[in-house]
């Protein structure tokens, strides 16, 4: 799959595909049945297939700052590589700003549908709106195609138990420490990746290392402390059991949200790696502690959870030099 960034670097290659748009925050099972039905259509057609998404989302751009916007499922580059994995041909990430959220419905038919892709086929979820204030819906579209010639297609919801598989639910599931539930709207278990950066190297200073991976988020689905197993340790695929920390670590002062993770019985620079974080159990949410003698005690009471929840023994109390 090829991402294109912008307008700007749209060429006549990409025009004529068959293509869906929207946020795809997750990439949850519905996300994947529409793919499903944009890729066949294409095959069906002979063209490629093609997701648009903005970026960021526009609940975030709008953002009242006292009011926090729903938590993200995945960010940009996690997104993108669920969506290669799908197999379309391009993923185009158009900018969100203020000349976008003020071009109308007919303005993005007119110059981005029609002018700049010339879209043989359009397929949308039964809750796609777009344009300014949201006033483009499928009927515009399905005028919009009879005009100039290209087809247009509705999904309907996608249901699990009763109850719509959407993005909303993947993040209630998750809020509520459903992992079970989450991977089946997922259709995999829920993990955040990102590359280790260097900290405050306290855990270091606790006895308990920690590889550290910045969020960038404008808010994260999960908060507090959890087991995990973390795949892409030393470049190898078999996951390592660990127990990591979601938040903004207020006995220390902190301020950015940050993923901190402790890894079992492992020795070795994580610095720069890319890592994969599952989660699979709760064991608390984030509080803060009269000291760090008081968070130390804390941290090992979690590894113990975290251990005894993966079923996962202690090595003789031996802990990793380095992460």
């Amino acid at each position: 799959m090829k991402v294109i960034r912008g307008y700007h670097n749209l060429t006549a290659a990409h025009r004529g595909c068959v293509a869906t748009f929207g946020t795809f925050d997750g990439v949850h099972h519905g996300h994947q049945v529409l793919i499903a039905h944009v890729r066949a259509k294409a095959a069906e057609l002979g063209v490629p297939s093609m997701l648009i998404t903005l970026e960021p989302q526009p609940r975030e751009f709008f953002a009242d700052p006292s009011v926090p916007v729903p938590a993200r499922l995945t960010r940009f580059r996690e997104k993108s590589l669920l969506l290669c994995q799908s197999g379309l041909d391009y993923l185009l990430c158009l900018p969100f700003n203020r000349d976008m959220a003020d071009t109308t419905a007919e303005e993005v038919i007119d110059r981005l549908i029609v002018d700049r892709l010339a879209l043989r086929y359009l397929v949308i979820g039964d809750d796609f709106r777009f344009g300014q204030r949201a006033a483009g819906d499928y009927a515009m579209l399905k005028r919009a195609g009879e005009a100039h010639g290209f087809e247009v297609s509705k999904l309907g919801t996608l249901a699990f138990d009763d109850d719509r598989v959407s993005s909303t639910r993947v993040r209630q599931a998750l809020a509520d420490a459903d992992f079970a539930l989450a991977e089946k709207l997922l259709g995999r278990a829920y993990s955040i990746s990102g590359r280790v950066v260097y900290g405050r190297q306290l855990g270091r200073q606790l006895g308990v290392p920690t590889a550290n991976i910045r969020l960038q988020r404008y808010r994260a689905a999960l908060q507090g402390v959890y087991a995990v197993r973390v795949s892409g340790v030393a470049g190898e695929d078999v996951p390592v059991p660990g127990v990591a920390n979601i938040g903004v670590r207020p006995t220390v002062d902190g301020e950015q949200p940050m993923l901190e993770v402790h890894l079992f019985d492992y020795s070795g620079d994580l610095y720069g790696q890319r890592l994969s974080v599952t989660f699979h159990h709760k064991i608390r949410d984030e509080q803060t502690f009269d000291g760090l003698e008081a968070l130390k005690t804390q941290i090992h009471a979690d590894m113990d959870s975290a251990r005894a929840l993966l079923n996962v023994a202690a090595r003789n109390g031996r802990e990793p030099s380095d992460g």
